[in-house]
């Protein structure tokens, strides 16, 4: 081949660059025939084009689809060309949106065959659909529990504020219903000066609530931030409902019935001649029968490693999102105005009251009361009353001997996998008859040393301004009383704060209390939790301070030691009348017997316009993770869920459904798990709804925020940003049980 003559392919491979060549737009790309022979000056190389022109001709033709389009010949065999036109190219590539399918040009080719070879490639195999259809299962059982008992948003009347209404448009799915609801007051109403810079929420408004004497009197008071004071009196109390009725059926759950049906006399009876209950409860039998099938959902194999492949890819999208953003994200935040980690609401959605305060705290309130109230008579000891003085002289301790290490109450490594020795801790100095008389609503005092350390408390935290916290109170279910007595204890003592919610928790203790004689079945112990509750349901005016203390009450939780073992001792369990072994029933029938009357007289709350409750249980904290399968079905959300590591199944139904958990890294710390091992920063990774909380500052937190304690100690060893502590904090409002209006804000 001589200096003269062109390979074949040169004339159509050569390429240029111009701007404007004939018609063809400015801007686009042509292919031109090179004329003049390059020379090389690489010896190894053809004699045509040097090594940098071969190159670059070898990437243009790799990258043009066009010159490999394919061709029918009339035999109808295909054939691949490598030349093309230029002004097909120069189209083909001033288009960025041009044809490349090869039905474009193939006259020949069926039109459905291409979307026959897309459809058995995205085909799903019987496998992978039955597992998809078992994962559908266990949400729409979860939907279906938690939208009978009511323990939605938009079900609790609570929610209901000017914004609701589209509010809920954009959250309502499917034939979701609703009850319209007037609007919700708060009282006493939320301080002005926050909801000022609000023009949808009108604070005056709030302040119509009450009589006219009773606002001039406290803004004269308080001009600047007028805040009022609660007054029992300026309570409205409905009247009694006469359209239904309440009673236990045979199954130990509370059903409510119209006022017309007898139990002798109904259109429709049930099996058992009871009359037709007016809502719809799951039988226990139903309850147990969809546990079963959760159960056997998350432990299928196939499901376990499909959700373990999901949760890790969610874990290294927000690995991939934090390497791509993380420095934009850290330059909005500086772009907000007057927000940031201090100053976003932070809720502590878990911490039980009677723990509420840190060692610190609670030595300097008990050395004041030695030295400011020695005589007042606090308890009945061996047949005789005795003064706090006498109290101290029995134990040989003064004032001055007190310190944070005599209280001894904080949890130190004894207390790892030793939950009795934890439950130790809450006796100051270990001595029951202090803790009776300073952590005890129920005493000789009438709870009045505890109350003040609550109003000490929620002033820290009213303080602080953007940091809230909702309360465990504990009903035993021993009596039917104790919801009285600790109604009145809220009410005399004006425990009431914009700050501050209650959840209700009820320890499992029934085999204590079936040993002392308190109860002789556990129908008796439900009858003590739950027909107090019926009976101020349905006529407020019988249980007043009952009914003005539910209305700050957003819940119940089950709380107790989970790492217990629970003896199957019945192929089938007995209903609660018939259940009188001392033996504690175990975890699932529990927390079912709390669902169904929740559900039943959550019910019947919404029809009255009160505010209804959700289940926020511990679970997974120890034990057997079949509690949190329990809990899935039942609850709003859990506390603790540290087991759920441990089922990558249904750790990802919590994700899909965003239940929400409450974790405590520095409880678990001292308990169950070390702090490093703790699965918090994984499932806040995964995206699981998670939020931080204290559980007890009194053994676990030294300092007098314990809350931000617990975030700034998880920042450190985590490594979580700015924007992650935010998010938590979000997570804990969402969570939380306070009102629309003050979520919202």
């Amino acid at each position: 081949m001589g200096n003269n003559s062109t390979p074949p392919h040169s004339q159509s491979q050569s390429t240029t660059e111009t701007g404007t060549t004939g018609n063809t737009p400015v801007g686009s790309t042509v292919l031109s025939v090179s004329t003049n022979t390059p020379q090389s000056t690489s010896p190894t190389k053809t004699t045509f084009y040097d090594y940098q022109q071969e190159r670059k001709i070898q990437q243009e033709d790799g990258t043009y689809w066009a010159h490999h389009q394919t061709t029918v010949t009339a035999g109808g065999d295909m054939t691949t060309t490598t030349t093309t036109t230029n002004n097909n190219l120069s189209i083909l590539l001033a288009d960025p949106k041009a044809k490349n399918s090869p039905t474009d040009d193939d006259p020949f080719y069926e039109p459905n065959q291409e979307t026959e070879q897309q459809h058995h490639k995205n085909e799903l195999s019987e496998e992978l659909q039955a597992l998809y259809q078992s994962f559908q299962s266990c949400l729409d059982l979860r939907d279906k529990y938690i939208s009978l008992s009511n323990q939605r948003l938009i079900d609790n009347p609570q929610s209901f504020d000017s914004k609701l209404i589209s509010y809920q448009s954009s959250i309502t799915t499917g034939n979701t219903s609703t009850v319209a609801h007037p609007e919700w007051k708060i009282y006493p109403p939320p301080p002005k000066p926050h909801w000022r810079a609000n023009s949808d929420y009108q604070a005056e408004e709030a302040w119509d609530f009450f009589p006219k004497d009773s606002r001039d009197h406290q803004l004269k008071d308080h001009p600047e931030s007028p805040r009022l004071e609660f007054d029992f009196q300026n309570c409205t109390l409905p009247g009694k409902d006469i359209q239904f009725h309440f009673e236990i059926d045979s199954q130990g759950v509370y059903q409510v019935y119209h006022h017309t049906t007898t139990t002798t006399t109904t259109t429709q009876p049930h099996a058992n001649h009871h009359p037709k209950p007016v809502f719809k409860i799951p039988t226990i039998r139903e309850y147990f029968l969809d546990l079963e099938f959760v159960f056997d959902s998350i432990s299928n194999g196939p499901a376990k490693s499909f959700a373990w492949r999901r949760l890790k890819y969610l874990e290294s999208k927000f690995s991939m999102y934090v390497l791509l953003n993380e420095y934009q994200e850290l330059a909005d935040m500086k772009r907000v105005p007057h927000r940031d980690f201090y100053n976003v609401r932070k809720v502590d959605t878990h911490v039980h009251h009677s723990a509420a305060m840190n060692q610190k705290h609670l030595l300097r309130f008990i050395k004041s009361k030695m030295k400011r109230s020695p005589d007042d008579v606090v308890i009945y000891r061996d047949e005789k009353y005795l003064t706090l003085r006498q109290v101290f002289e029995s134990l040989n301790l003064t004032a001055y001997d007190l310190s944070i290490d005599t209280l001894d109450m904080h949890a130190h490594n004894d207390s790892f996998h030793r939950f009795d020795k934890f439950n130790l801790k809450y006796n100051p100095i270990g001595e029951s008859r202090l803790r009776e008389i300073f952590l005890k609503t129920d005493n000789l005092i009438e709870g009045r040393y505890l109350a003040e350390l609550t109003q000490e408390i929620m002033t820290d935290l009213e303080l602080s301004k953007y940091q809230h916290a909702e309360y465990r109170l504990s009903i035993y279910g021993r009596s039917k009383e104790e919801w009285d007595k600790l109604a009145k204890w809220v009410i005399n003592n004006k425990l009431f704060s914009n700050n501050v919610r209650w959840l209700i928790q009820v320890p499992r203790l029934y085999d204590v209390y079936k040993r002392s004689g308190s109860i002789k079945s556990f129908e008796d112990l439900v009858s003590n939790l739950f027909e107090p509750l019926f009976q101020v349901t349905q006529d407020p005016q019988s249980h007043p301070e009952l009914h003005v203390f539910l209305q700050r009450v957003v819940g119940f939780d089950c709380v107790d030691d989970e790492s217990k073992p629970e003896k199957r001792i019945y192929r089938k369990y007995p209903l609660p009348k018939d259940w009188t072994t001392s033996q504690n029933p175990p975890y699932a029938y529990w927390l079912y017997y709390l669902y169904a009357n929740m559900a039943s007289l959550n019910n019947w709350r919404q029809k009255r316009h009160f505010n209804t409750f959700v289940l926020r249980p511990h679970a997974g904290e120890a034990g057997d993770p079949d509690h949190l399968t329990a809990a899935f079905l039942t609850s709003h959300s859990i506390s603790h869920g540290i087991l759920l590591r441990k089922v990558p199944a249904l750790q990802y139904l919590f994700y899909l459904k965003q239940i929400g958990i409450a974790m405590s890294p520095l409880s678990n710390n001292a308990l169950f798990l070390t702090y490093e091992r703790n699965p918090l920063p994984l499932f806040f990774r995964t995206g699981l709804n998670v939020s931080l909380s204290t559980d007890d500052p009194l053994q676990f937190h030294f300092t007098k925020e314990p809350l931000l304690e617990e975030y700034s100690v998880a920042a450190q060893i985590y490594k979580f940003s700015p924007a992650d502590m935010c998010e938590l904090a979000r997570n804990s409002v969402i969570q939380s049980g306070f009102e629309m209006a003050i979520k919202r804000h």
